[in-house]
């Protein structure tokens, strides 16, 4: 039935009063996809003018918005000019008005329009303003997507994110680092500055990592203080080492908050894929198994993924579980390394050190069992005892020598510390005098006010304090200045290596020991171990020398027969001069000559060189491959040989793998076995062996050395 005049009428009327009220309005294109109308309301309300839009592609008008795909992963809505092309109507889509210079989304539907022959004709179609709805969905995703706190990333973004990057990545075949970081000591921020301090250093942590890694990855907060950095394209273990230490300096640095002054630490964990892991769950794996290392080596570390880390965390729990133990059955004993006078050598005192001999495994390092007592919260029951046997043992000794006793900052800030202190030399009936705790700068994070007290109180019961690894972080002199310091130790890190040509570390020492002078403080240097850094101490004006040089740590009972033969003089014994760090090894490693794979057996390692045994009469100057497993690979050169001994020196230097060990920068990819015809998968074991296997068989030249089991002929000699 054709609509008459009246019924035409009021449809305008509607449309008019739809248009006019803003909750819609119109818009239309011709054939060619250009704009032939819009609401006058429209133009009104967003600026807009005919000339600006009449006649413009739709395209140009609005553009799709794709804004609220935050993770960039997505494919998001289809874009307008596909549904466009392809003259398929138009369903609620966002776009963005582009030729408005308000900032304004739209959401728009329409449909394609055609004549009776089915000629195309162009769009009818209408428009709502979505903009305040947009934006308030934007809002709630992004606080499900990031740390309320701190702005960076949370744990179900960085997740979401380092998944979709790593199958990426693996079609890509490209590489991705992670790092992993944990706080340490902001538990007792938390606990002596409150929880708002907490909050405000957790936010400067935030700033000074976006300072270190910019735009080159993405950081996140996993919570409480755990960080999560991506790096994609790095599997440089130089370069990643580099940033793992630049990250430990920069956020050992003080922080100032609510003008107090708080110290902290950091420890890291660093996997790379996809070496150590193909998916975000193994790597995520792979990285906190370092940081577990990385804390439980003592902390302020970083440690890359090794396969080794399994059982090393295995091993871990166990020592947990059996320190638990150790005092009742009373496996800890106390140590004592002397402590002479540089002048004469004459003995001054002794350090107090505890060992730990397990019934099982034997020696265990304090660097593992301190992290471990911190980590399960034995570490004030541990420190007491000691304070308490030290006192006691230090008693019976036949000359009244100094003691000195290591202070842990938790111990340290016990509300009982002082107190625990006055009733070990009161039971002992040691003399004040001859007590000397020795305390790191770590103490001072706590409440300065509360750390002045302490240091007071202990001053009035007549002990001595000596600071201790002074240089090692960032020192403030007011610690000096604020505290009633009798001795500073200068750290063994500025002894060793002190001698070497180029060497800062002389000129540091020099500069220590002349602060110390004008603060009439005593001062020791730790860790001297041969005789050019004894004489280069003494020359810098050291008053005191440690280390093993004069003697390592001893039992009570050799202390106590020593001192009860009157024997207070120390002659130096020890290696005429530093040598850079050879690691004594002894495990099995190949040696890849020609096409040939040897077994030979690693001796010793340092960065440069490493000396094998196994091959028979290597002629110098040979170039070799070392498989030094893991997918490492070095290529060296034989320096030296005799017999069955090479001296090899290496093309790369090796780097630090954050512990005590050395890795090489890169290693054997696992793309490479993939492409050699394996399943992709993490690094094996014998990576250059499975890679070996996969490549094609040529014929092999006959070998040119022959392998020598010295081990065996030694046996049978015997």
């Amino acid at each position: 039935m054709p609509i008459s005049h009246d019924d035409f009428a009021r449809r305008i009327e509607l449309l008019d009063s739809f248009e006019n009220s803003g909750l819609g309005w119109f818009w239309a294109t011709d054939e060619h996809g250009r704009v032939i109308y819009l609401s006058d309301n429209a133009k009104s309300r967003l600026g807009l003018s005919d000339a600006k839009i009449i006649g413009e592609q739709l395209t140009e008008v609005f553009r799709s918005d794709d804004a609220d795909d935050m993770d960039g992963e997505g494919e998001g809505e289809r874009p307008l000019a596909y549904y466009l092309g392809a003259r398929n109507s138009i369903v609620k889509l966002p776009v963005k008005l582009v030729a408005s210079e308000i900032d304004t989304i739209l959401e728009i539907a329409g449909k394609p329009q055609f004549d009776d022959q089915h000629k195309f004709c162009g769009y009818r179609g209408s428009a709502k303003d979505i903009t305040n709805t947009r934006e308030t969905q934007r809002d709630a995703k992004r606080l499900a997507q990031y740390d309320a706190l701190t702005g960076l990333a949370n744990r179900h973004r960085m997740n979401k994110r380092l998944d979709t990057a790593l199958n990426q990545y693996r079609r890509d075949k490209r590489a991705c680092a992670l790092m992993m970081l944990d706080l340490d000591r902001f538990k007792q921020v938390n606990d002596t500055l409150g929880h708002p301090a907490g909050d405000e250093l957790l936010k400067q942590v935030s700033a000074r990592l976006g300072q270190i890694f910019g735009t080159r990855g993405e950081i996140g907060r996993l919570g409480g203080d755990e960080f999560l950095v991506m790096l994609p394209d790095v599997d440089d273990r130089g370069e990643l080492g580099e940033l793992g230490a630049r990250v430990i300096q920069m956020l050992a640095q003080p922080y100032s908050i609510n003008g107090l002054r708080a110290i902290i630490g950091v420890s890291l964990g660093i996997a790379i894929a996809p070496y150590d892991g193909l998916n975000a769950e193994d790597l995520v794996k792979a990285a906190d198994l370092a940081l577990y290392a990385a804390k439980g080596g003592g902390r302020g570390q970083y440690r890359f993924y090794s396969r080794e880390l399994q059982e090393g965390a295995k091993l871990r729990r166990q020592l947990e579980e059996d320190l638990r133990d150790a005092l009742v059955k009373k496996e800890l004993t106390m140590h004592y390394q002397p402590i002479v006078r540089a002048s004469d050598y004459k003995l001054s005192g002794f350090e107090a050190l505890i060992r730990w001999e397990h019934p099982e495994r034997g020696f265990v390092s304090p660097e593992i069992f301190i992290s471990c007592a911190e980590d399960i919260g034995m570490i004030n029951q541990i420190g007491e005892w000691a304070l308490f046997k030290v006192c006691e043992q230090a008693s019976e000794w036949p000359v009244e020598l100094r003691v000195a006793v290591n202070v842990s900052p938790t111990q340290f800030a016990g509300s009982d510390f002082v107190q625990m202190v006055q009733r070990a030399l009161q039971k002992s009936g040691l003399a004040p005098e001859r007590l000397e705790l020795e305390i790191t700068e770590s103490v001072f994070a706590a409440d300065e006010n509360l750390t002045r007290e302490i240091f007071r109180n202990l001053k009035e019961l007549g002990v001595r304090l000596a600071l201790d690894d002074f240089g090692t972080g960032y020192s403030s002199l007011s610690y000096l200045r604020n505290a009633p310091f009798d001795k500073i130790k200068i750290d063994q890190s500025f002894v060793r290596g002190s001698t070497d040509a180029g060497n800062n570390n002389s000129a540091i020492i020099s500069a220590i020991v002349g602060l110390a002078d004008a603060l009439g403080l005593e001062t020791v240097a730790e860790g001297t171990e041969t005789k050019d850094e004894l004489a280069l101490v003494k020359k810098r004006g050291a008053s005191h020398v440690q280390g093993y040089i004069f003697s390592r740590p001893i039992a009570h009972e050799e202390a106590l027969d020593r001192l009860s033969k009157g024997q207070l003089i120390y002659e130096p014994r020890g290696p005429e001069r530093y040598r850079a760090d050879r690691r004594s090894v002894l495990r099995k490693i190949g040696l890849i000559h020609d096409d040939h794979r040897y077994a030979v057996t690693l001796r010793n390692i340092s960065k440069t060189g490493a000396r094998i045994e196994g091959l028979l009469n290597v002629p110098i100057g040979t170039d070799v491959v070392l498989d030094l497993g893991d997918g490492q690979l070095a290529v060296a050169t034989v320096r030296r040989s005799k017999r069955h001994s090479q001296g090899v020196e290496f093309e790369t230097h090796l780097i630090s793998d954050g512990a005590d060990g050395l890795c090489t920068r890169y290693r054997v990819s696992p793309y490479e076995i993939e492409a050699a015809g394996r399943p992709l998968a993490s690094l094996p074991r014998d990576a250059y062996g499975m890679l070996l296997d996969s490549s094609p068989k040529r014929v092999s030249s006959l070998p040119r050395f022959t392998e020598f089991d010295f081990e065996a002929a030694s046996a049978n000699e015997a």
